[in-house]
């Protein structure tokens, strides 16, 4: 307050932040003299943006208290949002407070030589990468993090309203100087603010992840306390626990039994008290809440927040009551849960277990699962005529199909690729509708591709082993057994439909 009265009599606030008897205790004040820059929604923490936003061009705050100490604001400038901007920058070092004015000077005249370049038609990026002095965005072009309106990098103000200057895509400034010495920015893209519809979604997602989302959260429990007509006596009895707790409280091992047997009242909720041994059990329950503080402190700090989760609880076992909708809803989960349970033990764990009855339904389904004609082969595949030819006359002289592709693959994987196994004739394209012989076949074409085809074994068609196709079949009987079951809940359960009120909702 002192300080704040100083500036309302008028002295500087730029030598006030930078004072070192009394000053700000923020380190970058002594650079920038408490001057912030522009920032937007969500940059800082909710209760100095608010009374930012709050204050006039000129005014100055009252102090503002945040997680981080007490701030005094004053507002110099206001202005529309501008989007965000991706940009990229060429920097020479040169520090204002720190370096000399010889090296100063030979920084700026280096960055104009640079800019000079620029504008000769050298190429941004390969200044930047032979050149520039900031390490962390010289290997990738100089491109920087986005900033600007919503982005959750800002930059120094003069870097920033060069950047914003830039008229167009591609631009490149004059070298404008900072702290850290000077910098050539090229604009890349610029990005307008966004309309609310499409910003809607992003403002709720940061919403309730800020401070201002307890607010709500305080707003509607005090809404619930005067609905539930919560009346409060903690202030004498709560002096109880000031005097008789110990340090087993920060453990939560505190002795219930030396609560009083006529317990005191607390508060009353909904008509049900809440007494000292209830808010003991609690704070044992709770160790986390109590600690780093003293024990005289202890149930001042608890104890608003049981008061609050008490009434959070008490308007959950209301919903169903208050919101036949919230209601509908749970019933759905919870019927689809015990849905998911019985589809579970009757149908899909059962046909994964039951393996007596899966070998049953594959007996009496055999016909079901057959192999059509196949062929046992080795298949090689390419692009070049050519290789399939030195293919041929390899697979010729009976050499395995490792060596055969380490030979055609020496340079590159692309020139031969190799199938072995046994494939369905009328489901393999290159096979089907071939003349074929046992051994190795000549060189074809199919489909802009060229084949050779060893052919081991022609086997005919057969029935499928259950081994061999397990997964269909125990997929076919976890369908018959549901079936069945749908068959028994009919038997048990009769349905009735009561045709002329279902054909109504035509009409």
């Amino acid at each position: 307050m002192a300080i704040r009265d100083k500036v309302l009599k008028g002295e500087d606030f730029a030598k006030l932040a930078k004072s070192k008897d009394g000053g700000s205790e923020d380190p970058s004040a002594q650079t920038n003299g408490g001057d912030l820059g522009y920032f937007t929604a969500f940059q800082m923490v909710y209760p100095f943006e608010n009374a930012a936003y709050n204050l006039k061009v000129g005014e100055v705050s009252m102090p503002v208290k945040t997680r981080f100490g007490y701030h005094i604001l004053k507002v110099t400038d206001k202005r529309p949002a501008r989007g965000t901007m991706k940009a990229a920058h060429l920097m020479i070092a040169a520090n204002k407070q720190t370096d000399e004015a010889d090296v100063i000077e030979k920084a700026r005249v280096k960055a104009n030589e640079l800019y000079t370049k620029l504008v000769a038609g050298e190429k941004f990026e390969e200044l930047v990468k032979a050149y520039s002095d900031d390490p962390s965005s010289a290997s990738n072009g100089g491109v920087l993090p986005l900033f600007g309106t919503g982005a959750t990098t800002r930059m120094i103000p003069e870097f920033e309203e060069a950047a914003f200057s830039l008229s167009k895509d591609g631009e490149f400034s004059k070298p404008i100087q900072s702290d850290f010495g000077f910098h050539i920015i090229r604009r890349i893209e610029l990005t307008p603010l966004k309309s609310f519809d499409d910003l809607k979604k992003d403002i709720e997602g940061r919403v309730n992840r800020d401070e201002r989302a307890g607010l709500t959260q305080n707003s509607y429990i005090e809404k619930l306390k005067k609905e539930y007509k919560l009346a409060d006596q903690s202030a004498e009895s709560i002096k109880w626990f000031e005097k008789n707790t110990d340090s087993s409280i920060y453990k939560g091992t505190f002795d219930v039994a030396k609560v009083p047997a006529a317990a005191k009242p607390l508060f009353t909720l909904d008509g049900k008290t809440y007494t000292q041994t209830d808010f003991v059990k609690y704070m044992n329950e709770n160790p986390r809440l109590t600690r780093g503080n003293a024990l005289n402190e202890v149930a001042k700090k608890v104890y608003p927040e049981w008061v609050n989760n008490t009434v959070v609880e008490l308007e959950k076992t209301k919903l169903p009551v208050k919101y036949p909708e919230y209601k509908a809803l749970m019933n759905e989960y919870h019927d689809g849960i015990l849905l998911y349970e019985i589809m579970s033990d009757k149908v899909w764990n059962k046909a994964m277990k039951d393996t007596v009855g899966l070998k049953e339904f594959y007996e009496a389904n055999k016909a079901k699962y057959t192999w059509e004609k196949r062929y046992d082969v080795v298949a090689y595949e390419s692009v070049s005529p050519d290789v399939a030819k030195k293919v041929f006359k390899l697979a010729k002289k009976k050499i395995s199909s490792d060596s055969i592709s380490k030979v055609i693959n020496d340079n590159t994987e692309l020139n031969l690729r190799v199938r072995t196994g046994k494939f369905e004739v009328s489901k393999t394209p290159y096979l089907t509708n071939q003349p074929l012989k046992k051994g190795v076949n000549k060189p074809y074409a199919f489909d802009g591709k060229n084949y050779v085809i060893v052919l081991n074994e022609v086997i005919e068609a057969k029935n499928k082993e259950l081994a061999e196709a397990k997964g269909l079949i125990t997929s076919d009987y976890q369908t018959y057994l549901e079936k069945e079951w749908l068959k028994e809940l009919e038997q048990k359960h009769k349905i009735k439909v009561n045709e002329e009120v279902l054909y109504s909702l035509g009409k």
